[in-house]
């Protein structure tokens, strides 16, 4: 099933989906029909230009959910929490990322002047939030009086923004808040408001860290080259990355490629890399039923005591005894 849709101040994505399966809204709600899967969609509208949509359903085809570019700018900003344990594919046309609440693309903060394709695999569960607020709301509600570079772009209406952020522990026992059933009273809508400002807070909080000095816009063909350049450092963990090597296989120049890679991502490509290899470190150690040693090999470690410190200082415990905790 596909549902294409483009983003605007006006536009109510319950209604119009609803409408695309034949269904009635009830109480701000969409129940998914049972010839077509379970579950359900909730809209909540904080103000008119503040909007909460929880996304909770499986369903028993393929569903493509594609947001085509608006046919003129505005200043609504989208903020999607990807809460999926079974990871699903986004892309903007040609390339795939596989997202899933484990990985750095968890939260996508983006203008509505992107195109972008979501593809839902039949019969897992869906479950993300998002989170529509125009520019004049966010200024209003953050009140952020020295913001960064990545934080002013969001809050300038800039075209053509994309960042990404992995989801924390914090921001997902806030959206285990949201999504809990909640009695219905007269202070609902205050009840949601404040869980989307503390998600808000969370979210600005990373993005104000974010060192990047300068901005530049970013197009669907750019985003592309991003996500090969990114598939390319994580499909061997074992190697570091040869900037290069990546330049030549995106098209890029390696300073444009290193420039937009820091600012999508908040990492420079080496630092995203490393981060990469110590998550899959912890996952062996934990999960794998690896030893220390066949960790650090397995990952391109010829010094254990180097594999050992860094994992230290990105966890804070050393590889023995995160593997016993």
């Amino acid at each position: 099933m596909l549902f294409e849709f483009v983003t605007s101040p006006d536009f109510n994505f319950l209604n119009s989906f609803a409408k695309k399966l034949n269904v009635q809204v009830k109480n701000n709600t969409l129940p998914i029909p049972d010839s077509l899967g379970q579950g359900k969609i909730r809209n909540i509208n904080l103000f008119p230009d503040f909007k909460l949509i929880i996304h909770r359903y499986k369903l028993n085809e393929e569903f493509v959910l594609k947001r085509m570019q608006a046919e003129h700018h505005n200043d609504m900003v989208s903020i999607i929490f990807n809460c999926n344990e079974v990871p699903v594919s986004h892309s903007t046309e040609e390339n795939e990322i596989q997202i899933a609440k484990n990985n750095n693309f968890a939260i996508q903060i983006a203008s509505t002047d992107l195109n972008s394709i979501s593809r839902f695999p039949a019969n897992v569960e869906i479950d993300y939030v998002v989170v529509v607020a125009s520019v004049s709301r966010l200024k209003t509600l953050l009140n952020i009086k020295k913001p960064n570079c990545a934080v002013q772009t969001i809050l300038s209406s800039t075209p053509g923004f994309l960042f990404y952020e992995s989801m924390s522990c914090d921001v997902e026992k806030k959206l285990t808040h949201l999504k809990v059933p909640h009695t219905e009273n007269e202070l609902t809508s205050f009840y949601f408001k404040i869980k989307v400002e503390e998600l808000l807070y969370l979210v600005f909080e990373k993005l104000l860290k974010r060192e990047t000095k300068m901005y530049s816009p970013v197009n669907e063909a750019d985003i592309d080259k991003l996500f090969l350049v990114r598939s390319s450092v994580l499909s061997d963990l074992s190697m570091p990355p040869r900037l290069k090597h990546l330049a030549k296989i995106s098209c890029l120049s390696e300073t444009k490629m290193k420039n937009l890679f820091k600012q999508v991502f908040g990492e420079g490509i080496f630092s995203y890399f490393q981060k990469a290899r110590m998550e899959e470190a912890a996952f062996l150690l934990k999960r794998g039923g690896c030893s220390v040693s066949e960790t650090g090999f397995r990952l391109g470690f010829i010094n254990l005591s180097h594999f050992t410190r860094l994992f230290e200082k990105q966890y804070g415990v050393n590889p023995k005894k995160y593997s016993y905790g």
